[in-house]
């Protein structure tokens, strides 16, 4: 059960895998939303184990613009890996707040690490608007917060793809988007031809959200011990979150959101979380820092009743 779990929140703050400043400030606007004390008010342990440091670039211009600052993000991914690995070895159970989304390479790879060493295979359900399945040679922009998933599932820059140890880190089999409803042409292809399932909100209107959350669980869970939620709010319709970079209209809804977290909670076999891209210079009186944390409670285990 979740609500046996010690909490550990790592702060995430990579701000280089996109293109508009803020997204750096996402674990200091769900600190001042009380995410500790909201966790806490869930009888879990809580401990907050500071922020992982992001490298300066400083005014020098990215050194490949198909992978803009990759070697940056690559060692702030190696240190978040480190992290989330130290404290599964320790029983804690990972919270991870971004940051942009390109953080997800570290925080799949330290889960993907620890489980792999005792030979269990990790499963991963991805909820974002976008499908994060571009490569440096599908890429429009070069930003890497459009690649992570690629890179998780084998495909992309090696100093990324390799960060777990194994390539890739999570068999696509077990791995589902949820809430997709932008994607880029060569991305499509990608999605296709990895063989990942993919939930698009078209598919979320016809099916529920309790259908598709069912199947998606299924999925990250068959033959796995757990699986890794890494959430991008960007998925959640701008009514409800409108603090992010890469804002598209058309997601899921306040209850929607929730419901997804809640199934994630009610199958006791989450691993770790993520939570990244919320942008408190785009945000709305810290809107979408308070439903972020919201949405974590939920995911660790609040009911209604």
């Amino acid at each position: 059960m979740i609500l046996d779990r010690k909490v550990s929140l790592v702060g995430a703050p990579l701000g280089l895998g996109g293109v508009h400043p803020g997204a750096s400030l996402g674990p200091v606007g769900l600190r001042l939303a009380g995410l500790e004390e909201r966790v806490r008010a869930l009888g879990l342990e809580f401990e907050d184990t500071g922020d992982i440091a992001v490298p300066d670039p400083g005014r020098v211009p990215p050194s490949d613009p198909t992978a803009r600052y990759v070697e940056h993000i690559a060692e702030h991914c190696r240190n978040l890996r480190d992290r989330v690995e130290s404290l599964l070895a320790r029983g804690r159970f990972p919270l991870i707040v971004g940051g942009d989304h390109a953080v997800a390479c570290g925080s799949v790879a330290g889960v993907a690490r620890h489980h792999g060493a005792k030979g269990d295979r990790v499963g991963l359900i991805w909820f974002d608007a976008h499908g994060d399945m571009n490569t440096p040679t599908t890429s429009p922009s070069g930003n890497v917060h459009g690649m992570p998933l690629a890179c998780i599932l084998g495909h992309g820059p090696g100093v990324l793809t390799e960060l777990a140890g194994r390539v890739p880190m999570v068999s696509p089999r077990n791995a589902v988007l949820v809430g997709v409803h932008e994607l880029d042409k060569h991305e499509k292809e990608l999605i296709r031809s990895s063989g990942v399932r993919i939930y698009t909100m078209r598919e979320i209107d016809k099916m529920g959200m309790q259908r598709v959350m069912e199947e998606a669980l299924a999925i990250a869970c068959d033959g796995t011990v757990g699986f890794h939620l890494s959430f991008d709010v960007d998925g959640c319709d701008p009514s409800v979150a409108p603090g992010t970079g890469t804002i598209v209209p058309g997601g899921t809804d306040f209850r929607e959101s929730h419901l997804v977290m809640e199934s994630v909670a009610d199958t006791g076999r989450l691993l770790s979380l993520e939570l990244t891209e919320v942008n408190p210079i785009l945000d709305v009186r810290n809107t979408t820092s308070e439903f972020a944390v919201g949405l974590i409670q939920s995911a660790l285990g609040k009911l209604i009743l």
